[in-house]
């Protein structure tokens, strides 16, 4: 195979030793600047991965991918409503809920608002992952009869209470109306346990049997809906929008992207800014390869002069110096991705270190959701912060190129 005229004498320069230094010393800040642009967004990007992914498994495992119920009040058979559901596709498992807002009084520490769940333990595991996250207890420790209740951990902290305490409910559903006025219902519940998903929930829920939440509402064998996971959650959409399509104008049917994909969306929104704006770095490094071979063009003059004199065309000049700039681009490219994919990898590795090292805490459980850096590779982002540094490098070496291309023999020779 023939190697081009114009790659050859490139690839030469970029080995060349020069007589001006500087124009070196330019040319390998702008390969440490690209390496350092590309290793840092690669890293940055993989953090913001992993905490939007802690964020959809955390979030997304607690509250309903999709909710089905009835227009009416209630879902009167929620067994057989059940049946039809699991034939859907995509959906995984379906579990029956009562809801209602209520007050939670402690002998200790007031009261505290929030909303009561009845569920059945032993479908609400399978649908929902707070029993992954809980710190005391366990879901099927709720036994119908026994008025068990389990508690966000924000919630029972500020009541004051533990494993084991009393917590006073009282709820309006269902109450007695009497000349009088309303007579809230109420039912003492024992602690059974305590969940902590370091999101709202913890501050605002509290979970009973079904059966007991029925005879406190006074529901009878009715349900509010029905809790349904799915395969696939960021495709939930498309389940919703089947069973709602399917299932008739007797039942309503909704998603999480109804109550929690603006937040979804402001994630994404702060990934591409971050990009956008860690890609500037990218750009610098790209402005000194301009500087660099504005100086290498002034500096190579005689050289294209001779060039131009032994018959190279102007586009075979354009091309030995595109190629000589941009190899600095290269090189600084494949740098930055080893580094960063490394880095990316290793991130909680590394950050664990130190934070043993020098006892401090680079992320506090007690502030955020979660207690490490979470990092996640995507090789979707990998290709696009590689093709993006690529370019720029090739674009930052067109018009130095043009103007070396430009340059009239005769006038360059002049003064030789």
């Amino acid at each position: 195979m023939k190697f081009p005229i114009s790659w050859f004498i490139g690839l030469r320069y970029t080995r060349a030793k020069r007589k001006n230094h500087f124009i070196s010393f330019i040319a390998i800040f702008s390969m440490l600047g690209i390496a350092l642009g590309v290793m840092v967004l690669i890293t940055v990007l993989s953090v913001m991965n992993g905490f939007e992914r802690e964020l959809r498994e955390r979030i997304l495992g607690t509250v309903p991918h999709v909710i089905v119920g009835e227009r009416a009040q209630g879902v009167t058979d929620w067994k057989s409503l059940e049946q039809q559901v699991l034939q859907a596709p995509d959906v995984v498992a379906a579990s029956p809920y009562i809801d209602s807002t209520a007050m939670f009084k402690s002998s200790y520490a007031g009261t505290e608002y929030g909303i009561l769940q009845g569920i059945l333990p032993e479908k609400e595991t399978k649908v929902s992952v707070i029993e992954d996250y809980m710190i005391s207890g366990s879901l099927n420790e709720l036994v119908e009869g026994e008025y068990g209740v389990i508690l966000g951990a924000a919630m029972a902290r500020n009541l004051g209470l533990w494993r084991g305490d009393k917590v006073t409910v009282l709820v309006v559903e269902g109450s007695t109306v009497s000349p009088a006025g309303i007579s809230p219902r109420y039912r003492r519940f024992t602690i059974q346990g305590i969940f902590e998903t370091k999101s709202e929930l913890d501050s605002r829920v509290a979970m009973i049997h079904i059966a007991d939440a029925a005879k406190l509402l006074r529901k009878g064998d009715k349900v509010s809906a029905l809790r349904i996971r799915v395969h696939d959650v960021l495709n939930a959409y498309m389940t919703s929008n089947y069973l709602r399509a399917n299932l008739g104008e007797d039942f309503w049917v909704s998603d999480w992207n109804r109550s929690q994909g603006p937040l979804f969306r402001a994630i994404q929104m702060e990934k591409t800014m971050m990009f956008v704006l860690l890609t500037l770095i990218i750009a610098v490094a790209a402005f000194n390869i301009v500087s660099t071979m504005v100086m290498v063009v002034t500096d190579k003059q005689a050289d294209i002069a001779i060039l131009r004199t032994l018959g190279a065309s102007p586009s075979t000049i354009l091309k030995i110096f595109v190629v000589q700039g941009s190899i600095n681009g290269v090189v600084g490219t494949i740098v930055g991705v080893i580094s960063g994919v490394a880095l990316a990898t290793n991130l909680p590795a590394i950050v664990k270190f130190f934070e043993e090292k020098f006892g401090v805490s680079v992320v506090p459980g007690d502030v955020y959701f979660i207690g490490f850096l979470p990092s996640e590779l995507n090789a979707v982002d990998v290709t696009v912060i590689t093709a993006v540094a690529l370019l720029m490098s090739v674009l930052a070496t067109l018009y130095p190129a043009w103007r070396g291309s430009r340059t009239r023999p005769a006038e360059a020779l002049k003064y030789e």
